[in-house]
């Protein structure tokens, strides 16, 4: 476990292949407890040496999400360093709080994601679906990800928020720039350097961060300037809602709801990407679930939506800390360690999951923990996440039944997102 290709704490180890990756949790797995592990990828915030406790088991996950009072999001879960102020203007978001506070903010979002206005939103996102279909047909394949599974999610939290059409490039864009913080496309830093070494030089860190702040700056103002037109005529948005707000008396400041902004279009946008684009690889890979699932698509298409959400775990890990001294799965933690929830792993648990590496869609129970554990923190968006990649899926596959990927996908460097970039396909 030492070696960089086989240490999770090496960012190496995140460019190898998935069923390599999938071992290594496995032999985690059968170790009697959690196990610290050095952090060697310091990309690209602050350098420092540490380390965090791996939490691999499907049954741990689930205890420490539901104990947020020992294993708390302050004060950051989406990135193992305590995010230095210049960052944290942008990414401090609802998913970085604990308690009370955290408990405001998410019931004025929640608004936006409940059962009926979600099922209010079918028909709009399956006309966005079926226009993208359309697109495919007429201009023929290439890349999956630009041309479909990229497309609608960032569309859909756009119509959600109230972000005009031809603002969708600004977003997809600075998005993948945010959810690909490690990645070498995304910083500039050359791929071997990162690979050797697992971490940014001196010379890289600050040109890396550079492009994190630019993208964080533009969005929030963006969302300012629609904000301001929000106060003035509110309309039928997220936007209008995160600006008229009262929350405890108070209106969230323009950092508050820029911040949530910016949360929900990596959140609402990037994993649905992902998910999707593994969906197609997956049933390329796996003819006969293809098979399976065209013999009764509408029937099938919400366990299979599940079933890739559990193999591919969009969402690698969060972080928690620890708030006080305790346990978890057997391993003590003290005030302040760092806790890593390994979903990918979770997912993975000979355990709960009978073959737990076969891809069936008809999997039953299917109590995956793609979309969090259970708790506080559970992702708010997970229906309408469900909803997209239905919708996509079904209209792509009933326009197209043999679609399928072409070649080995370009993944996205990452310890935090199982992004995919690029992949080619046919119809």
């Amino acid at each position: 476990m030492t070696a960089p290709t086989a240490d999770p704490g090496h960012l190496a180890f995140w460019g190898r292949p998935d069923a390599e990756r999938a071992a290594t949790f496995a032999a985690l797995r059968r170790q009697d407890r959690p196990r610290w592990i050095p952090f060697r990828n310091r990309m690209p915030f602050v350098p420092t040496d540490d380390r965090f406790l791996a939490v691999v088991r499907h049954a741990d996950v689930v205890a420490a999400s539901r104990d947020p009072g020992l294993f708390g999001n302050e004060p950051t879960a989406a990135s193992l360093y305590d995010l230095p102020p210049y960052l944290a203007r942008y990414l401090g978001s609802m998913i970085n709080m604990d308690g009370p506070r955290h408990a405001r903010m998410r019931k004025v979002v929640a608004r936006a994601f409940s059962p009926r206005l979600i099922a209010r939103l079918e028909d709009g996102v399956r006309a966005r679906a079926q226009r993208i279909v359309d697109d495919v047909a007429a201009r023929g394949p290439g890349d999956v990800v630009a041309q479909v599974a990229g497309r609608l999610p960032v569309q859909v939290v756009c119509d959600v928020l109230g972000i005009p059409e031809d603002q969708h490039p600004l977003v997809t864009r600075h998005g993948e720039t945010l959810v690909g913080f490690s990645d070498p496309e995304h910083t500039g830093i050359p791929r071997e350097y990162l690979l050797r070494h697992g971490s940014p030089g001196p010379q890289h860190v600050l040109p890396g961060s550079l492009r994190i702040i630019r993208a964080g700056h533009d969005l929030t103002t963006l969302v300012r300037r629609i904000g301001r037109d929000r106060l003035r005529e509110p309309r039928d948005d997220l936007v209008s809602t995160l600006v008229h707000a009262d929350v405890d008396g108070e209106r969230l400041t323009p950092r508050e709801v820029g911040t949530l902004f910016i949360l929900l279009v990596l959140a609402g946008s990037e994993t649905t990407r992902a998910t999707l684009a593994h969906a197609l690889r997956l049933l390329t890979d796996h003819p006969e679930q293809r098979a399976l699932l065209l013999d009764d698509l509408e029937g099938r298409l919400p366990g299979a939506v599940e079933e890739v959400v559990r193999h591919a775990s969009p969402v690698i890990q969060f972080r928690r800390t620890a708030t006080g001294d305790g346990e978890i799965g057997g391993t003590p933690v003290r005030k302040g360690d760092k806790v890593l929830l390994f979903y990918t792993s979770a997912n993975r648990d000979e355990d709960v999951f009978a073959e737990p590496d076969r891809f069936d869609l008809t999997r039953s129970p299917n109590p995956h923990l793609g979309f969090g554990g259970p708790g506080p923190h559970y992702c708010l968006g997970a229906n309408l996440a469900r909803l997209e990649v239905r919708v996509m899926l079904g209209a792509l596959l009933a326009r197209f039944p043999q679609v399928r990927a072409v070649g080995e996908p370009e993944m996205l460097l990452s310890s935090f997102t199982h992004g995919v970039k690029r992949m080619r396909f046919a119809v």
